[in-house]
């Protein structure tokens, strides 16, 4: 009763029941474009050919469309490109001095940041849109494309960059207007609709005796340990104590208080998986079109479910988690602003040996998490593989998911204790990633 009257509660503050109907809306917005198709196709022989031939990679990707891609539709793009656009942006304040530059200007840096990742995504879009557009053309030999030649090329670019574009403007919408990370509910509706569908499935396989009763009562424990295992690990901090010496100002004393500094467990979020995949399952989708035996052969090495492809992912898993946490978290940077305003971790000396100790406990916490990106990952895989399992809600999809709910949930708990009302929980607050 007391989370369902917490809900009742969003109704009876005006702003943010305009934000969340708001937000709902532009989703079934973006929910209603990934099924409108693009003009000069077949779409539901195309659907059926890339599922079967595209394996691992159109799996992959047609889940952060919520399944436009393998129907084609104007969001086939989806807002992977969005994505790539920011991760390259990201990598480049580190390799450019002039966009490190930018970065650290504050609100103004920050949207000219932005304003350049919007570039990018439509370059990005334009690039990808005219591959999927030459694909096509070759795929079956012309079989899925009506009118092949320039004309269709060029309008299935205009299409799906326009399609991206708008999804993107969606997001911001939803950032600014609505409630929670609006990119992020984008990915979430698309990884959810399908939802339904993976039940009905797996109602099916039950009914047919494919799968035991007992057995999907298992996935439903386990999903539910899983999904609970996910919140702790990313909720989790190392928090390191931090004192501020006191500095007498004139007839002030300032200074003097202790705080913490707050080291997330899994700093690297979802990047490492989702890179991981792309770049293992790039060969495999390639060598799925190529009917030569020995491709064939390494195409099936590179499968999700074999050995090579999972000592591949957790490597890969390792790196990356290693790799984005050194991008966005600079112990030097932390060391040198804790002893500028004075501040030191107790028993540690300021400056050098004070960026050495945070460095040596991020390095141990970025293992901690990088186990648990793997171990959630590859779960799903093992079940889907060896056991058959139609549910794909599980690895990134579980991850992105549960993490995006409890960013939004955060925020609109944030809305309610600021008026006045009862947040979801009786004791404590639900926390963001962030």
């Amino acid at each position: 009763m007391g989370i369902l009257s917490s809900f009742q509660n969003i109704f009876k503050i005006p702003e943010l029941k305009s934000r969340v109907l708001f937000t709902l809306a532009l989703l079934v917005v973006y929910r209603i474009g990934a099924h409108i198709p693009t003009p000069g196709i077949n779409g539901e022989e195309l659907s059926r050919f890339l599922l079967e031939r595209g394996g691992a990679l159109m799996g992959f990707f047609d889940m952060f469309s919520g399944g436009a891609l393998s129907r084609v539709t104007i969001f086939a793009l989806g807002i992977m490109p969005y994505i790539s656009a920011s991760i390259i942006f990201q990598l480049l304040t580190v390799v450019i001095p002039a966009i490190g530059k930018l970065a650290k200007e504050g609100e103004a840096g920050r949207k000219k940041i932005v304003k350049y990742t919007r570039y990018g995504t439509v370059v990005i879009s334009a690039i990808q849109s005219f591959g999927i557009a030459a694909g096509l053309e070759g795929m079956a030999g012309g079989a899925f494309v009506q009118n092949p030649g320039w004309s269709f090329r060029l309008m299935t670019m205009l299409t799906l960059t326009s399609g991206t574009a708008f999804i993107m403007w969606l997001g911001e919408q939803i950032t600014e207007r609505g409630i929670g990370n609006g990119i992020s509910l984008i990915i979430f509706a698309g990884i959810v609709a399908r939802f339904p569908q993976a039940i009905i499935s797996t109602v099916r396989l039950v009914q047919a005796g494919e799968l035991s009763i007992f057995f999907v009562i298992f996935l439903v424990v386990m999903m539910v340990a899983v999904v609970g295992a996910i919140v702790l690990i990313e909720r989790g901090q190392r928090k390191l104590p931090v004192q501020y010496a006191k500095r007498v100002v004139g007839r002030k004393i300032y200074g003097g208080q202790s705080t913490h500094l707050p080291l997330k467990i899994n700093t690297s979020g979802v990047i490492p998986p989702i890179f991981a995949s792309s770049i293992i399952m790039f060969p495999a989708t390639v060598a799925g079109f190529i009917a030569i035996p020995w491709v064939q052969a390494l195409a099936r090495q590179l499968s999700p479910g074999t050995v090579l492809y999972t000592m591949l992912y957790v490597g890969m898993i390792f790196f990356f988690a290693y790799f984005y946490t050194a991008i966005i978290f600079n112990p030097v940077d932390i060391a040198d602003n804790l002893k500028k305003y004075g501040g030191y971790i107790p028993g540690i000396r300021p400056g050098q040996k004070t960026s050495e100790y945070i460095y040596r406990v991020l390095s141990r916490l970025t293992f901690v998490g990088a186990v648990y990106l793997a171990v959630v990952c590859i779960i799903p895989e093992i079940l889907i593989s060896r056991f058959n399992v139609p549910f794909y809600f599980g690895g990134t999809s579980l991850l992105i998911a549960v993490g995006v709910s409890l960013d939004t949930v955060s925020q609109i708990e944030s809305h309610l204790l600021t008026r006045s009302y009862e947040g979801f929980l009786k004791k404590g607050r639900i926390k963001g990633r962030k």
